[in-house]
């Protein structure tokens, strides 16, 4: 197999094992993907989180409001900048994001362990660096 059919396969591969996860998923993607990056990196404004995201400014402002209505994010003015506002996560946001993470890790776990062997798990478990190293280069992380 050429390098070219690598690449499309394992990216054809991956956002389907991705799309298949989703399934179970409770709140949108956007809104899903906003709380994870707060969570993860700390408080942002919705500029930050727009580029974070790859989405528009307008994008992510939506997912914000929902957010903010729902009681997952509040905001406080911007430290360095009275005219912007930081995004933080609450308590309520960091145990809906866990609630999506655990039923995502749990759908993905048992379907793991239906479909591979226990070598084919250890084989795959050797494949998580590698793909980490691979997604930190593609983002610059």
């Amino acid at each position: 197999m050429d390098e070219d059919a690598l690449a499309e396969e394992l990216r054809q591969s991956i956002g389907e094992l991705v799309r298949a996860v989703r399934v179970v998923d409770t709140m949108p993607p956007g809104e899903a993907a906003a709380l994870g990056f707060l969570d993860r990196l700390g408080p942002m404004t919705t500029a930050d989180l727009a580029h974070r995201r790859r989405v528009t400014h307008q994008s992510a402002a939506k997912s914000v409001k929902e957010l903010l209505n729902a009681g997952l994010v509040r905001t406080e003015p911007h430290p360095g900048d009275g005219r912007k506002l930081l995004l933080h996560i609450t308590g309520d946001g960091r145990a809906r994001l866990q609630r999506e993470r655990d039923r995502r890790a749990g759908t993905l776990d048992a379907a793991i362990r239906d479909v591979f062997t226990p070598e084919e798990r250890e084989q795959l478990r050797a494949c998580v660096p590698l793909l980490s190293r691979l997604t930190a280069h593609l983002t610059g992380d």
